[in-house]
């Protein structure tokens, strides 16, 4: 009976938030800002329809996790080879100049401040590996609903996948260092690189045998089945290396974009195009999930008591995403729109950085839970606030780049 009510309590959370959406469209705002603020009216800190029962059980986490796989599709269907070959360096470099920018603009603003108020030193690199992170389904889900296109979309698909990549390789390299600098049970590079890049070639295998299947496949319905047999099967490959790893650490979304950028590099873009035309509609609900996941844990309540270290966070890192996004786009001679706006749909940022902040209060509870308090107290601040604000600046962005509407 427990199962049932929360399998209720879920639907019922989807068409809150559906509604929701729909009525920030009516208003021309995107729709996603209606399921964060549904999200987190809904969740356990507010009128508790989807609580912490939901939120923790095994069977939400499984379900959430095949529709990150799903999500995943809308990156890699994307990232067509003959069509970004031209591109790609630019956006490998630019994903590069807005990671480390955040990086370093982050940790040195706190290093100043912590040095000024003898909180250790190694807090602030902490805080700038866990700036990095970007939450790519807001600004894609903007994407989405306002049907934008043009040099600032086809440059911010890809670069949600590469800068997750980026971000995840900062931080554990970071943590490594902090951890072997308090503690005696340091985190290994084999075990950093292993824990970074081990979705990606999950997606990899899967997707190569995906296509090699798809090419001799001829049935438009038989090509869909193909697919999702094989998307499940990627899930699941990520749920048993979870299990021996005892916690829940892969990056489904990272599965399911390497696992279609492969296949949907082996078959024809009218065949590929044909299959996402029944998949849109099942990625538009997966990231209703997606979003409700995020927004749900945040507790409104940090707005009224965001403290200084949390404003700072919030501009220090706006700061180093804009200018870090500037600087590559300059070096690559890119776009004005991409150098002007791009930083813009950059900001979103829970999701990630919520799972980096719980790693980083597990590492320094123990040997410094007075560190794991102002880390765990301002991120979980600057996710409520800044996700509210990101996701209205990065539809400002698209339409000061004019690309609103420009999708067929």
């Amino acid at each position: 009976m427990t199962f049932m009510t929360d399998i209720l309590s879920l639907l019922i959370s989807i068409v809150i938030a559906f509604v929701c959406g729909k009525l920030m469209a009516k208003i021309n705002l995107p729709a996603i800002l209606g399921w964060l603020i549904a999200g987190i009216a809904i969740g356990p800190h507010a009128l508790g329809i989807l609580d912490s029962h939901v939120l923790d059980s095994s069977w939400f986490a499984t379900t959430e996790s095949i529709l990150e796989c799903v999500f995943g599709l809308m990156i890699g269907t994307e990232m067509i080879w003959s069509e970004m070959k031209s591109a790609g360096p630019r956006i490998v470099i630019t994903t590069i100049t807005e990671s480390i920018g955040t990086f370093i603009v982050v940790s040195l603003v706190f290093a100043a401040i912590f040095a000024a108020t003898g909180i250790p030193i190694y807090l602030a690199f902490m805080f700038g590996a866990i700036a990095l992170a970007t939450a790519p389904a807001p600004s894609l889900s903007v994407v989405t609903a306002l049907k934008t296109d043009g040099p600032v979309t086809r440059t911010l698909i890809p670069m949600a996948a590469l800068d997750d990549l980026v971000g995840a390789l900062v931080f554990f390299t970071v943590i490594a260092f902090v951890s072997a600098h308090i503690s005696t049970t340091g985190i290994s590079v084999g075990v950093v690189l292993f824990l970074v890049f081990l979705p990606v070639f999950i997606g990899i295998i899967t997707g190569f045998v995906t296509g090699k299947l798809m090419q001799h496949t001829k049935k438009a319905g038989s090509l869909l089945a193909v697919m999702l047999i094989m998307l499940l099967v990627s899930a699941m490959i990520g749920f048993v290396i979870n299990s021996f790893l005892n916690t829940h650490i892969l990056n489904f979304m990272l599965i399911g974009m390497s696992f279609s950028t492969v296949f949907s590099n082996m078959i024809e873009k009218e065949r590929l195009d044909e299959m996402m035309k029944v998949m849109n509609p099942v990625i538009g609900f997966a990231m209703i999930i997606v979003i409700l996941n995020l927004a749900a844990p945040l507790d409104y309540h940090l707005i009224f008591g965001a403290g200084i270290y949390t404003i700072v966070y919030i501009i220090a890192r706006a700061f180093g995403k804009y200018f870090g996004a500037w600087t590559g786009a300059a070096m690559t001679h890119s776009p004005d729109t991409v150098k002007k706006y791009l930083g813009f749909t950059l900001l979103p940022h829970s999701g990630v950085s919520l799972v980096f902040t719980s790693i980083a209060v597990s590492i320094l509870e123990g040997p410094s839970p007075e560190c794991a308090k102002i880390i765990q107290g301002t991120i979980a601040a600057a996710a409520v606030i800044n996700e509210i604000i990101a996701v209205l600046i990065a539809k400002k962005g698209f339409e000061w780049a004019g690309e609103l509407g420009k999708a067929t």
